[in-house]
């Protein structure tokens, strides 16, 4: 078994002798849940009543699983031809995601919604733009199995895994029953929530750098709490922990020329009309890197975002001032992004 790993910027280093550990662990299913442990390592806040708080500057995790993830999460082997990796539709260089409207899957078939960013996912309240999944682990089901995604089985992935020598040594290694379906889920999560973005400068600010931020940018802070930004967008993921609808303020879907499938939200895993157009509020973290976005791909800006988000959850208008500086403000969300293996088999 790996040992416990660590993994932190410089700045974080600095604080280390009065770090705060939080531990997240996931319904894993796998049979050693003390194999998939998983603690996020806090440095203080020197401004514990803002709304916002610092990402994790690091994490506690077995180094071990952590590297079979990054591979697993890696392998285009994982899909049904054997060209469609995890990586493949959440690139963590490129901020996470794919930079398209509509990711491309398996026989080049194209999905139906906007893929969110993997970084900080682990610090979502629920995976996917409906919830649908409320751990990492059980977000990994879906793609592998799903025709326009991954196009492959479970079945199929634990029998090619299990047949590589190398996997097949790295799970024994780790769990008592080796290659499992839940193992590959537990290894490939426990990467995830190592995809952490510490370090940007408005973390160093709330971390009690003075200077890290511009005064367009925390003039743009102070405005997105000002217009009402941060009632849907606070937390640690500046957003991620909370349902809203969208368009509470005016009819989106209508104006933009109907609803599809995609816009349903919540209402397709709950079943409750209530929950038409109820969506997971988006993490605004490393929102610079992201284009497009919304659910429907519909924004390409951040201007746009900005202003359509006024208009419609807020029900006010913002000049083009008062969108630039919340703009520069959302820039100042980008962080330090993770590097990894990236060691596909």
């Amino acid at each position: 078994m790996g040992a416990t790993s660590l993994r932190a910027p410089r700045a974080a280093l600095l604080v280390a002798a009065s770090l705060l550990v939080a531990a997240c662990v996931g319904d894993t299913g796998a049979a050693d849940v003390a194999v998939t442990r998983f603690a996020y390592v806090y440095a203080p806040s020197a401004h514990p009543d803002e709304p916002i708080q610092p990402l994790p500057v690091g994490y506690e995790a077995n180094a071990d699983l952590v590297r079979l993830g990054d591979q697993l999460f890696h392998d285009k082997g994982l899909s049904g031809d054997g060209t469609v990796a995890c990586a493949s539709c959440h690139s963590v260089p490129d901020g996470g995601d794919d930079g398209l409207g509509r990711s491309t899957g398996i026989r080049g078939q194209k999905g139906g919604i906007n893929a969110p960013t993997v970084l900080n996912s682990g610090l979502n309240m629920a995976q996917f733009w409906n919830g649908r999944a409320e751990t990492l682990e059980e977000q990994a089901k879906g793609p592998v199995e799903h025709p326009k995604e991954m196009g492959g089985s479970w079945d199929a992935v634990v029998a090619r895994v299990a047949a590589d020598p190398g996997y097949a040594g790295a799970f024994d290694a780790l769990f008592p029953d080796g290659v499992t379906a839940d193992n590959i889920r537990a290894a490939i999560a426990t990467f995830e929530r190592t995809l952490i973005t510490p370090d940007s400068p408005f973390d160093r600010w709330l971390r009690g750098e003075d200077g890290a931020l511009s005064e367009r940018q925390l003039a743009g802070y102070q405005l997105f709490k000002a217009a009402g930004c941060v009632t849907c967008h606070q937390g640690r993921n500046v957003g991620g922990n909370m349902y809203q609808v969208f368009g509470v303020m005016g009819d989106y879907f209508e104006d933009r020329g109907g609803e599809e499938e995609a816009d349903l939200g919540r209402v397709a895993v709950t079943h409750d009309e209530g929950d038409r157009h109820v969506f997971r509020v988006p993490s605004l973290r490393n929102v610079a890197l992201t284009a497009p976005y919304f659910h429907d791909a519909s924004a390409s800006s951040l201007e746009d975002v900005v202003r359509v988000m006024a208009t419609y959850q807020l029900g006010r208008m913002l000049d083009d001032e008062e969108t630039a500086l919340i703009v520069e403000f959302l820039k100042s969300l980008t962080g330090t992004i993770p590097a990894t293996g990236g060691g596909a088999r």
